[in-house]
């Protein structure tokens, strides 16, 4: 994104896109086949992103450096992590303390410490999420699809009754909801292909039942109603006739989810109660249970969130080393169990899960060496209060990130950051559209899949560029 971009500017041009892509961008993708090659093989049916929404510090998680403890009228520039480092099941490996169990299951997937995040400007974080999951840098004259939204596209869904792409943990009425939203959608593909959306895992039930007290005849009725709104509405003067059949039929699919059994899936009081606790943390927690539980029904892609709300979480500009303590609470106990279920129900195998945030923190520099941007916290040249001790700024040059399953390989490190500040990638720098492209191989997505839209292709990563990067995965690449 071009520096100069303001929220309210962000907003005007994503929601410009929307109308765009109704009016003229979906009559060429409503032939309903994108252009691609064949006879890619998979290693992966479904996907679990586990995202930390805020800006997870490397130095402070999966990538420590020189521990300096807080003392009163020490210098900002000393810190680099603000905890201790601890051992890992992969010898020579530590990290952060407080992801003890993480590291303990490290054995079964992919350690990345090289992510380079985009350089979008002014740094934003919804701008960075939008790139994140959409590896499309905003704005669009298009409505670009969510990750997602490809994959429940492309692939298809594996059980017919379960929606393909689903959201857990993001709600769209905090911070910049508007700005989340922008990203949360299938785009030119269809509504059918957009995100099954559950803002608080233990109410999943709620998502997927009518209100008590509706009677079928009622519920009915109101999605009769819904129909005729929606007919009246921008989507039904300017829509296509292949989005007004997409969103009809993802009414469907929602209509015969209520009436499964399948839906006992959502109802988290039907797991075991020892199975339960392991995951109860936090929603982030039951949510991780939740993506286990529906990945066992056939959930084609899940996304659990920590939730991006400004100035909570993962985003530390303030009280960064005690906010830290309990965000690793929060998902060290549910992310390794999630892998150790998996792996001991033979899901593992076949299910790719990502670990990873849309950039990391550090003390001093916001942005990256370089090519810095405005600071947009002070953090003082010496540190009287505990306030002040931990990562406030955005730091975009060295971003650590986790894969098991789906055909990754197992116990394996790739990319290096430097141990001296700044603690930027110095070996094997990966960005977002070989991630991508990386994921899509595992699924079985051809790297040129491509939609005609605005009378150019529109292919998964920007131009089709994304390059699979082989070295994560088992397999070599064939010649």
């Amino acid at each position: 994104m071009k520096k100069g971009f303001n929220r309210r500017e962000f907003l005007k041009r994503t929601s410009g896109a929307a109308i765009a892509t109704m009016a003229g961008a979906a009559p060429i993708a409503s032939l309903l086949s994108s252009c691609k090659s064949n006879g890619i093989s998979s290693t992966a049916d479904s996907v679990i992103l586990l995202f930390m929404a805020g800006g997870m510090a490397h130095t402070e998680t999966f990538d420590p450096k020189k521990y300096t403890p807080f003392r009163k009228g020490m210098e900002s520039k000393e810190v680099l992590s603000t905890f201790p480092s601890v051992p890992t099941v992969l010898d020579g490996i530590h990290f952060s303390e407080g992801l003890e169990s993480i590291g303990k299951i490290m054995d079964k997937g992919t350690l990345i410490r090289s992510y380079v995040a985009a350089d979008l400007g002014h740094i934003l974080h919804t701008r960075h999420q939008y790139h994140f999951h959409t590896c499309y840098e905003p704005p669009q004259s298009v409505v670009v699809p969510h990750l997602g939204s490809w994959i429940s596209k492309e692939k298809g869904p594996l059980n017919p009754v379960i929606p393909s792409f689903i959201n857990i943990g993001q709600r769209f009425t905090v911070g910049e909801g508007e700005e989340l939203k922008a990203f949360h959608s299938a785009g030119f593909l269809g509504s059918e292909y957009g995100p099954f959306l559950i803002p608080d895992p233990t109410a999943g039930l709620d998502s997927v039942r009518p209100p008590v007290g509706m009677t079928t005849k009622r519920f009915e009725s109101r999605n009769k109603l819904y129909e005729d709104l929606i007919a009246a509405g921008p989507m039904g003067e300017f829509g296509s006739d292949y989005q007004k059949e997409s969103l009809k039929r993802s009414m469907e699919q929602a209509y015969i989810l209520l009436n499964s059994p399948e839906a006992k899936a959502f109802d988290l009081s039907l797991e075991p109660a020892q199975s339960y606790e392991k995951y109860n943390t936090s929603k982030f927690g039951l949510g991780c249970l939740l993506a286990k539980r529906l990945v066992d029904q056939g959930a084609r892609y899940i996304t659990v969130t920590t939730e991006y709300e400004p100035f909570f979480g993962w985003d530390t500009h303030d009280n960064g080393h005690t906010r830290l303590k309990d965000m690793k609470k929060m998902i060290d106990s549910p992310i390794a169990q999630l892998i150790t279920d998996l792996d001991e129900s033979g899901k593992l195998d076949r299910t790719l899960v990502i670990v990873a945030s849309e950039f990391s923190r550090d003390m001093l520099t916001e942005g990256r060496p370089g090519l810095k941007v405005k600071d947009q916290v002070e953090v003082p040249d010496i540190i009287d209060d505990m306030k002040n001790y931990g990562m406030h700024r955005h730091f975009t040059d060295g971003c650590s990130m986790l894969l098991f399953g789906g055909g990754v390989k197992r116990g394996h490190v790739f990319g290096k950051t430097a141990d001296e500040r700044p603690c930027k990638t110095i070996e094997n720098p990966i960005k977002i559209d070989s991630i991508h492209q990386t994921i899509y191989h595992a699924l079985g997505i051809a790297p040129d899949t491509n939609y005609e839209i605005e009378r150019r292709p529109f292919y998964t990563t920007p131009d089709g560029h994304g390059k699979v990067e082989f070295d994560l995965l088992k397999e070599t690449k064939k010649v």
